[in-house]
């Protein structure tokens, strides 16, 4: 069906939806939180420097000429991905033991997430 070439992007687009539900499900009923990232610029962002590195479809090895980092393409989009989501919804222990929400960037930085 998705080879219609009028219905593809719909078919597609239900899909990913109906995918992102179940997700979405399974982390309620397993206490496991689900964040939804845009993905856009992941796998050009370098996840050591944020340098923006410029590469082709076909590079698969992720090369940051400022700071050096030298990575598989989808573990350095797989790293920002992660940055992306823990900076949106930070869970982290307070001095006092009790948890807390925030958006405080320091926080990863000092490394005060909860595992």
């Amino acid at each position: 069906m998705v080879r219609n070439r009028h219905l593809a992007k719909s078919i597609s687009d239900a899909a990913w939806y109906r995918f992102r539900e179940w997700l979405e499900y399974f982390g309620r009923v397993y206490g496991v939180p689900v964040i939804a990232v845009e993905p856009a610029n992941t796998s050009v962002k370098c996840s050591n420097c944020d340098e923006k590195v410029a590469k082709t479809l076909s590079t698969r090895t992720h090369k940051c000429p400022q700071c050096g980092y030298v990575a598989d393409r989808d573990k350095n989009a797989a790293e920002n991905i992660l940055k992306a989501a823990l900076l949106s919804a930070i869970t982290y222990r307070r001095a006092d033991g009790n948890q807390r929400l925030g958006r405080d960037r320091s926080l990863v930085e000092r490394g005060n997430l909860l595992e």
